[in-house]
């Protein structure tokens, strides 16, 4: 954490392996691939461009600001470092309520996907609502029991997760390949159709993608539970930056060779490729375990995004802009307590509400156009303020960034780049839209809802500082 007076003492429990594995359950995800692949072999170009334009400089920008500012709180206290309070604040803010959504989708995502264990093709679509919550209510008392036990327990299902995504992985390639070899690829792999398009939906997957490459940096957030984190994130990074990688290019070009775009479902789309994949090769057998896989992937996620988003409120309320409270850790376990538990109720909210009047994938749909644009905010902070920390003196224990601070400053400019256009992207309605403007307006509208309640939060935890800094 911050060096503010009377922070808790919190463990050390992450070391390299345990960071590494955090990456890569945060920082990629098959059903990103599934997808990518429904645009064709074009979104293999797409996932390198989306990779040198927002993975490169993100995992730059990350090392320098993880081994120069070691604290808890991440990108919160570089934003606030380099611009002050308030920039911390709402850089925190948009972060952490971006997420919930996103914990949201997660949980609808993993008890459909629970479905194809037992069921038919059709039974994730055919399932109640009241099924959906149950699981999801369920699923998100495990992930906080296990996030209140603390790190030392919570990373065990972290690890979990990321295991489960390269087998994945290794499913998809297995099946992909097999299927190519027996009955040719799905889509003609030519040289035109690995060239990228630049129509309108296609500048808009580009924004997608750029989104997907996100997440390592949230090991960041748990700066001060990490054993001697100036050396073990950038290890970590670089020995998660190539699985993150193949996980995404891999995992793509299997679906792509094994399923044809039209077959594959928005929602389910890992899950799709995998079943479509197995009763073409006479292996339904396969289907259940690649559940198992695609199930454990994704509640490892909520418990990971549940545990890391946690230490932004924990972090704001050492600052005294959240109820001293928010700073509370538990005395055996070390877990922000107070935080987890805010959080998770504001998630039941968001599970019941997303089920209002719509179906479940309408409210899966909901939940995760409504996040992206807000999801990007933090990285404009994050880049800016790479920028304005890259000058001084290292500090001992530094990583050192090949180039100095020229190649961070450059790094970021191109993440900067990066992250305006994908905003600005997904404030496009997609084509086909039949209210485009309603759809803006949801985006956007929302967005700056948000933004005005961080702002007024902001002021009024400000106002409680001042009133506890001069008692």
């Amino acid at each position: 954490m911050s060096s503010a007076t009377g922070a808790p003492h919190l463990k050390r429990s992450l070391g390299v392996r345990d960071v590494a594995l955090f990456m890569v359950t945060a920082g990629c995800s098959p059903q990103w691939a599934a997808t990518a692949a429904s645009a064709g072999p074009s979104s293999l170009v797409v996932w390198i461009l989306g990779g040198l334009g927002m993975f490169l400089p993100l995992s730059v920008c990350v090392v320098f600001l993880s081994s120069r500012h070691p604290d808890e709180g991440g990108l919160y206290v570089w934003a606030k470092r380099a611009f002050g309070p308030m920039a911390g604040f709402m850089t925190g803010w948009t972060y952490w309520t971006s997420n919930l959504p996103y914990l949201t989708g997660l949980l609808y995502f993993s008890a459909g996907s629970a479905l194809y264990i037992f069921g038919s093709p059709d039974a994730a679509a055919s399932a109640s609502p009241q099924y959906f919550i149950l699981f999801s209510l369920g699923t998100l008392a495990f992930a906080v029991w296990l996030n209140f036990l603390g790190l030392d327990v919570a990373k065990w299902l972290n690890n979990a997760g990321a295991h489960a995504r390269w087998m994945q992985c290794l499913l998809l390639m297995v099946l992909g390949g097999v299927v190519w070899w027996q009955f040719g690829s799905a889509v003609p792999l030519t040289a035109d159709s690995m060239l990228p398009g630049f129509r309108l939906q296609d500048w808009i997957f580009w924004g997608t993608i750029a989104f997907a490459w996100t997440g390592p940096e949230a090991a960041s957030f748990m700066g001060g539970e990490i054993r001697d984190p100036q050396r073990t994130v950038p290890r970590a990074l670089l020995a998660a930056a190539p699985v993150i990688a193949a996980v995404y290019l891999l995992s793509t070009a299997s679906v792509i060779v094994a399923v044809a775009p039209e077959h594959l479902n928005a929602l389910y789309g890992v899950m799709e490729a995998i079943r479509l994949s197995a009763e073409r090769l006479g292996l339904a057998w396969l289907i259940p375990l690649g559940a198992l896989l695609v199930v454990l992937d994704r509640v490892a996620g909520v418990g990971l995004w549940l545990g890391a988003s946690a230490r932004i409120p924990f972090a704001a309320g050492i600052d005294h802009y959240l109820p001293r409270s928010f700073a509370r850790v538990h005395p055996v376990h070390g877990s922000p307590t107070v935080a987890l538990w805010v959080q998770a109720a504001v998630i039941v909210v968001f599970v019941f509400v997303g089920q209002a009047g719509t179906s479940v994938r309408g409210a899966y749909n909901v939940l995760v156009s409504l996040m992206v644009a807000a999801t990007m905010l933090p990285f404009l902070a994050l880049f800016a303020s790479a920028i304005k920390l890259s000058g001084g003196d290292p500090v001992p224990g530094e990583a050192r960034i090949p180039g100095g601070s020229r190649t961070v400053v450059l790094m970021a400019l191109v993440g900067l780049a990066t992250t305006i256009a994908a905003i600005v992207l997904a404030l496009v309605p997609a084509p086909g839209e039949q209210h485009p403007l309603l759809a803006l307006l949801k985006v956007a509208g929302t967005t700056l809802v948000l933004l005005g309640i961080g702002v007024a939060v902001y002021l009024a935890g400000s106002r409680a500082a001042r009133r506890v800094d001069a008692a």
